[in-house]
C-alpha cells in the first residue's frame, strides 16, 4: 500500500514538472486561472458558511412565525368581540393591535438585516482567505499570474490544462479539514476542562 502510494506521488510530481518545463518552454510566463464560482461551491468551508446562515435564518424564521400566529390569534379574538366590547375599546385595541404589527416587521426586518450584514461579513472574510491562499499557492508553484473566472470573469478564453480550480479546491478542503479537527479538538478539551 504504502509502495503505490509512492509510486503514484512520484508520477504525479513528474507529470507535473513536465506541465512546468512544457508551459515555461512555450511562452516566458506562466500563467493558469481558476474558476472563482466553482471554488465558492466546491470549497467546504464555504458550504459549511451557507449552512449556518441557513440554518440561523430557518430558526429566526420560526421564532416570527410563533409571534406571527398568536398575533393572527389576537386579531381574530379581537374580531369575535369587537361588537361586544363597544367602539371605544374596538378602536383602542385596534391601535394596539397596528403598533404591535409594526414592531413585529420592524423586528423581522431588523433580524433580516443583521443575519446578511454577518453573512457578508465572513464571506468577506472567506474570500480574502482564499485570495492569500491562492497568492501563496502562485509563489510557492511558480506562477506569473493566476487569473479567475467565473461571476466576475476576468478572463474570457483559457486553454483546460491552465485551470487549477480542481487542486486548489482539494488544497483547500484540506487544510480546512485541518483546522476543523484542530478547533474541534481544542473547543472538546476546553469543555472537559469545564467539566
Amino acid at each position: 500500500m504504502k509502495k503505490s502510494l509512492l509510486i503514484i506521488a512520484l508520477a504525479v510530481s513528474i507529470i507535473s514538472c513536465n506541465k512546468e518545463q512544457t508551459a515555461t518552454s512555450s511562452s516566458e510566463l506562466k500563467t493558469a486561472y481558476v474558476d472563482t464560482a466553482k471554488l465558492m461551491e466546491e470549497y467546504t468551508e464555504s458550504k459549511d458558511l451557507e449552512a449556518k446562515f441557513k440554518s440561523k435564518s430557518e430558526a429566526e424564521a420560526k421564532k416570527f412565525e410563533v409571534e406571527e400566529a398568536n398575533f393572527k390569534a389576537e386579531v381574530a379574538n379581537f374580531q369575535k368581540n369587537a361588537q361586544a366590547n363597544g367602539q371605544a375599546w374596538a378602536q383602542q385595541k385596534n391601535a394596539e393591535l397596528e403598533q404591535r404589527q409594526q414592531r413585529l416587521q420592524y423586528a423581522a426586518q431588523s433580524v433580516s438585516q443583521k443575519l446578511q450584514m454577518d453573512g457578508a461579513t465572513e464571506m468577506d472574510s472567506l474570500v480574502k482567505n482564499v485570495k492569500a491562499f491562492v497568492k501563496d499557492y502562485g509563489k510557492e508553484k511558480g506562477y506569473d499570474y493566476i487569473y479567475g473566472t467565473g461571476d466576475a470573469a476576468t478572463v474570457l478564453y483559457a486553454k483546460d490544462q491552465y485551470d487549477i480550480t480542481k487542486e486548489v479546491i482539494q488544497l483547500l478542503n484540506d487544510k480546512y479539514s485541518k483546522e476543523g479537527k484542530k478547533e474541534a479538538a481544542t473547543e472538546t478539551k476546553d469543555e472537559e476542562t469545564k467539566k
